[in-house]
């Protein structure tokens, strides 16, 4: 039996060629042309204030008439697709690192929302979805009373 003299370096080469050999073999190379459509999930900001919850969503590239924004029950539902652009002149992309396809989110919404009055714009690259409350419907605060003297 022959001694091998232990060198890690040698481990890590094994190591990156399985990794590359893992990735190629699931993920494999694809020109421009051939950009595979898969569904790919939009980033979105939800914040609240006095009168309205307030839906801002990142889609940069994404057309209007690509968006679909519905109220199903209590969900808001925002789908749509954004289509690759392929230019007139033949491409040879080396790295294709912007998601492509359709996407899909639904958030529940609370029931003090005001379905009826929705209002949506689109402006440099964000959606703001604008859900109103419902005057009758809003949280309300109440106040703690302190104990009156002698009870506790």
């Amino acid at each position: 039996m022959a001694i091998v003299k232990w060198d890690p370096f040698r481990d890590l080469v094994t190591l990156r060629q399985r990794l590359d050999k893992l990735f190629e073999e699931d993920f494999p190379r694809r020109s421009g042309v051939e950009v595979a459509e898969s569904q790919w999930t939009p980033s979105v900001d939800i914040h609240e204030t006095d009168k309205a919850l307030v839906v801002t969503a990142e889609l940069p590239g994404v057309d209007e008439k690509d968006i679909d924004i519905e109220v199903d029950g209590r969900d808001l539902v925002l789908k749509g697709k954004r289509e690759f652009e392929k230019e007139t002149k033949e491409e040879n992309y080396q790295r294709i690192e912007r998601s492509y396809g359709s996407f899909y989110r639904s958030f529940r919404l609370p029931d003090y929302v005001d379905v009826d009055h929705i209002e949506a714009k689109s402006e440099k690259g964000l959606l703001k979805i604008t859900l109103p409350k419902r005057p009758e419907l809003k949280p309300k605060r109440v106040k703690i009373l302190p104990a009156p003297e002698g009870k506790k």
